[in-house]
């Protein structure tokens, strides 16, 4: 059995590329690449000169049979994405949960990714959170966000620059304006900032100041106390509404 290799790259400054990734890149059998124009540059810029084969979104179904099969027979791959920790809101789960199920080595070496700076930085509990991801972009987008009103863990989401100030709306609509968010971009790069506010101020900012960039949207958890409350209500108002019905059936 050989050994699947999940690969962190640097998510902006090439500098957070670890002496193990490079080690594990060079020493592979091959590396999977989710583009492999934007891995080439990266392995250049480290003078790793291996295969690069195209693992995407696209064709993952059906390339990792076949990957697993050369797995079992004894070669070691890596799988890298363009950007951060393959599996995380990128290509990855699948092949990793196929080897796995393979009796597959699967060794995700620790590196770089955008969710966990972001949050950090914030200012925003984080012994506590939730990785939400990308939202939907259309349908189920609404009742997604819903579903997250009463949670009190901090939640973290991936947005592109062309959505944020439409997604901080939403969130305004949803959670109340007068949440705590933070918005970071450019993670690791020249031009990393994080504006933090109420989801009220930041929408404001963003109105005023273009977004640039990709974001990390770190967005405070309802108050557990509020949330106590609530319950606490809502379970008065069950109750006056079932007084109310079995007086009607009387």
């Amino acid at each position: 059995m050989g050994t699947l290799y999940i690969v962190p790259t640097p998510v902006g400054n090439m500098e957070d590329m670890t002496m193990r990734a490079i080690r594990v890149l060079k020493e592979a059998d091959f590396v999977l690449a989710e583009d492999t124009r934007t891995s080439s540059v990266l392995l250049k810029h480290f003078d790793i000169r291996n295969r690069l084969m195209a693992h995407h979104k696209f064709n993952e179904h059906g390339t990792t049979a076949a990957i697993v099969d050369r797995l079992k027979a004894g070669e070691t791959i890596a799988l890298i994405s363009d950007a951060g920790t393959p599996g995380i809101s990128d290509p990855g789960f699948y092949l990793a949960r196929e080897a796995a199920q393979a009796g597959i080595t699967v060794q995700t070496l620790p590196g770089a990714t955008a969710c966990i700076p972001a949050i950090v930085s914030s200012g925003l509990p984080c012994d506590r959170f939730c990785f939400e991801g990308f939202l939907p972009q259309k349908k189920g987008r609404q009742t997604y966000m819903e579903s997250l009103k009463d949670e009190t863990r901090t939640m973290i989401f991936y947005e592109s620059p062309y959505r944020v100030v439409k997604t901080l709306q939403q969130f305004a609509e949803v959670f109340g304006e007068d949440r705590q968010v933070s918005c970071c971009r450019e993670i690791s790069k020249l031009h990393e900032e994080s504006v933090r506010g109420t989801l009220s101020e930041v929408i404001s900012h963003f109105m005023e100041t273009e977004p640039r960039g990709e974001f990390v949207i770190v967005l405070a958890g309802k108050d557990p106390k509020q949330l106590k409350e609530e319950m606490k209500e809502r379970k008065r108002e069950e109750k006056k509404k079932h007084y109310k019905q079995s007086d009607k059936g009387e």
